[in-house]
Formats: C-alpha cells, structure tokens, sequence
C-alpha cells in the first residue's frame, strides 16, 4: 500500500489531529487543564480552518479512486468548518456550566467525530467509504442528543434518532444492493454512471430503462433523505430538535444539512446523471413541492422556538434541493453558496435563542413578547436572521434565493419553472412566519419576559460573525465567486457528468 496517498487526505488528517490533541488534553489533564479545554478548541479549530481554506487542493483520486480530493470539496469542506467554529464559540458557556464541565471533553470529541464522517461523505466516490462516513456522522450524533443524560427529552430524542437512523441506513443500504445488481458488481461512481448511460441509451439508441433502477434510486433518496428531513423522511426532526441540547440542534441543522445536501448532489448528479429525465427528476419534484410546503405550513403552528427552526431548517432543505434539479456547475455553485448563506442565518437564530436559553431556561415564541425592549442587540440580530432566511432584500438570504432559482430556471424546462415558481409562492408563506417572531419582538404590546442581561463574550463574538455574514455576503461577490471558482477547477471529478458547462 502507498502511504503516500494520505497526503491527499489533509483536511481528514487535520480534523483527527485536533481529535487527538483534545482526546489527551481530556484524558490525562485536570480539572485545571479542563477549563482551558473549550478556547483550545476553539483555537486548534480556527488555525484548521485556515489552513484548510489556505492550501489548495491538489484535485487527485486516491485509494484506487474512492477518495477525492478536488476544490469543490474542499470549498463545502470550508464552508461546514466555518459553520462548526460558529457552534463551538457559541456552546462555550453552556460546555463549561455546572451541567456540561465534566463532560465538555466527550462533547468536542464527538463533534469532530461527527465532522471526520461528513468530510468522508464529501470526498468518496465509492458507496462503501461512503457508507463509512455516513455512519461515523450519525452514530455519535445520537450520543450527542443524548448528552443531557438527566433530562428525558434528551434521551428520548436520541431514541427517536438513532431508531430513524438506523432504518433509514437500512432503506439506503437496500437500494445499494441494487445498484451494486444493476452495475454489474461495482460500487465506484464512475462504473455506476456507466452502466446507467448503457441502460438509456439502449444497444440501437432507444430509450430503454431499467425497473431495478427506478427502484434503486427510490430506495437511495429515501435513506439520503433521511439526512436532509426531506418530506415525507423528516417526522424524527421537530422532536429532535427540541430535544437535543440547544448547540447540537444548531449543529445538526446547519453542518450535518449542508454535508447532506453537498453529497447527495454528487450522487445524483455523477452516478445517476444520465436517468435525469426518465426517473429521479419526477420523483425530485413532488418531494421538493412537499418539503417546502409542508415546512412553510408546520411552522406557522409553532410556539417553540427550536421546533420552529426545525420545519424552517426542512423547508430550506427543499429550496437546497433545487440546486441538484439544475444538475449543472451553476447549480452546484449556487448550491454551495446557499450553505454558506444558510450557516451564517440559522446560526444567527440559534445563537439567540442558545443565549436566552442560558440565561433563563425559556424557549417559547411567546417569551419574546417585547424583548427588543430590554435586549434590543439579541433582537436586531434575531431580525437579521429571520429576514434572511426569509429571503428579504439587501440580506445575504435574498441572494442566495435568487441565484439557485436562476440556476434552475437557466436550463430552460418548463417543468422546472413550474417547481421554481410554486417555491417562490411558499417563499412569501414563510416570510409570515417568520415575521411572527420579528412581531413578537417589536411590536407586541405585552410587557417583556426576558430581563435585561448581557450575553458571555463567546456568544457575542459568534453573533457578529452571523451578522457581518447575513449582511455583507450578499453585498459582496468574493463569496459566491469563490463558490464558481472551487466548482470550475473540478472538471475531472464532477463538471463531466454534469449537463452544462459553467459560463
């Protein structure tokens, strides 16, 4: 075996080293080693991202072409870290509370656990690494919703998970074993999306199909979905995130999401390009209509604010999915610059709702009647968020909106503008939700619940990032040209199965 090919894995490498480091700072460090766990991490975190986002890729396939290490991994690679660096300096209080001290060390272990496998799912171009990396992002997952040992709704969210997990590896694995029949033995990409061309193309150049492959792709976006809460997979979300501890929904909302969403472009788009228009695209339809509405309609029943993020979280993945249905470079770079979009937003919201739970145990819309009166900088911010994720203009939401339709309106189907204009209908159902939390904050005439408090230096510092990201993102075009750039370089591994080129 060649050694050497793990130089292509520096990103994985890096992520383990920081592991280490924690793991043995944990192990053989005191109580007083202990307190300096958290801004090590943070620190260890922040020099990895740099160095990730820094040194350029060297776009190579290793391991007999399972692994691959291209810029436009490594951008989403950058984007998910710059998401967990949010969650790290917002958790700080909570991780080094009475409640979460003596066991802070197990929470940024499996936190980069959990981050190793997304970085897996990301750069395999085999189903069995994937697999590997899907697993080793959902297994210490449930161990982190569980974290809370003391409190029920944190074990029962964890059960609720783990159980939806499991089966839906199962749904996956199931349509694997398909694929492995209809490809003729293979797992690889590569082979797949070959044996796919073959089937529709036919031996004389008519259309032929495959059932087994129809019911392959079922099964796979089923288990995928699973990952994303796709409707009709989500049902394990809401109480998921209400359960869980406030800085692993955050987490689980955002980074395992984007991850998710990168790999199961890849997927689609490499292995499955070819039965585009005969399979996966109708089915990619109704589930993309149900997601965003039934997300949009959820929502506004909420009263909890972490069940509230949770179907705003399943109506994002739909309009996240709308990238794949463009199945083109730009969709892909609208894609990644949606991500990037989406962390800084919904990180924005959960770092105010973090904070006031921290402070005063409340969770409730209700309780943040009039809240701009006592702490009018959690509520400007809260704004931001809600504005954005909405899609209101100048914000960085209304950007990332409008580029992934443009992406799928640019293939000039009339069946995609249909999907493009149903989601933009159910883009002004969801600006009345989330206007809901924007009223209750500034106008409700009821006096406030929150006392006036000042929020830890952590989760300040976390906020200005959301901030300055949901304000200058949009303004800005070094992001998004980031994002086109990282998916143009990557020709050899993902624009050749792609259906156009990127202009």
């Amino acid at each position: 075996m060649d050694y050497s090919q793990f130089g292509a894995m520096v990103p994985e490498l890096i992520i383990l080293g920081i592991f280490l480091v924690i793991f043995l700072f944990d192990t053989f460090g005191g109580d007083s080693c202990k307190k300096l766990l958290s801004p090590l991490t943070v620190v260890l975190f922040t020099l990895a991202t740099v160095a990730i986002w820094v040194v350029p890729s060297c776009n190579e396939m290793v391991f007999g072409g399972m692994y691959v290490n291209s810029t436009a991994c490594n951008a989403i690679k950058c984007i998910l870290n710059v998401g967990v660096l949010v969650v790290l300096l917002q958790s700080m209080k909570w991780a080094d509370s009475d409640e979460g001290f003596i066991r802070k060390g197990e929470f940024y272990e499996l936190l980069m656990v959990t981050l190793f496998g997304m970085y897996l799912m990301i750069s395999s171009r085999h189903f069995l690494l994937f697999i590997i990396g899907l697993e080793s992002a959902s297994l210490p997952m449930a161990a982190l919703i569980a974290y809370n040992k003391k409190r029920h709704e944190s074990a029962e969210a964890a059960v609720k998970y783990i159980l939806t997990a499991v089966f839906s590896s199962g749904i996956l694995l199931m349509g694997l074993s398909f694929v492995y029949a209809f490809s003729g033995g293979s797992l690889y990409f590569s082979d797949i999306a070959a044996s796919v061309n073959t089937y529709v193309a036919g031996t004389e150049g008519a259309t032929q199909f495959n059932g087994l492959l129809v019911v392959a792709l079922a099964f796979v976006i089923a288990g995928l979905g699973f990952k994303l809460s796709l409707v009709p997979f989500h049902l394990w979300t809401a109480d998921v995130y209400q359960g869980a501890p406030t800085a692993i929904t955050s987490y689980l909302s955002v980074v395992s999401k984007g991850a998710a969403a990168f790999a199961f472009f890849v997927i689609f788009v490499q292995c499955f390009g070819a039965a585009y228009p005969e399979a996966w695209e109708w089915m990619m339809y109704g589930l993309i209509i149900l997601t965003i509405t039934v997300g949009n309609l959820f929502a506004i029943r909420q009263k909890n604010m972490k069940r509230f993020m949770a179907f705003s979280s399943i109506s994002q993945a739909g309009y996240l999915m709308l990238g794949v249905m463009a199945a083109d470079s730009l969709g892909l770079a609208s894609m990644l610059f949606y991500i990037f979009v989406y962390v800084v937003s919904n990180l924005g919201a959960f770092g105010v709702i973090s904070s006031i739970e921290n402070k005063t145990g409340k969770v409730g819309m209700d309780d943040y009647n009039g809240l701009q009166k006592t702490n009018p900088w959690l509520a400007f911010i809260m704004t931001l968020a809600m504005f954005s994720l909405a899609g209101i203009p100048p914000f960085a939401g209304f950007f990332s909106k409008f580029l992934i339709f443009t992406s799928v309106t640019g293939t000039g189907s009339v069946a995609l503008y249909i999907l493009v204009l149903v989601a933009l209908i159910n883009t002004i159902v969801s600006l009345y939700y989330y206007l809901l939390v924007v009223k209750a904050m500034w106008i409700s005439p009821e006096e406030p619940v929150i006392e006036r408090y000042q929020s830890a230096l952590s989760e300040r510092a976390a906020l200005w990032l959301c901030t300055a990201g949901i304000v200058f993102f949009g303004l800005v075009p070094y992001i998004y040209q980031y994002c086109v750039n990282a998916v143009g370089d990557a020709d050899g591994f993902l624009a050749q199965f792609m259906r156009l080129p990127l202009n």
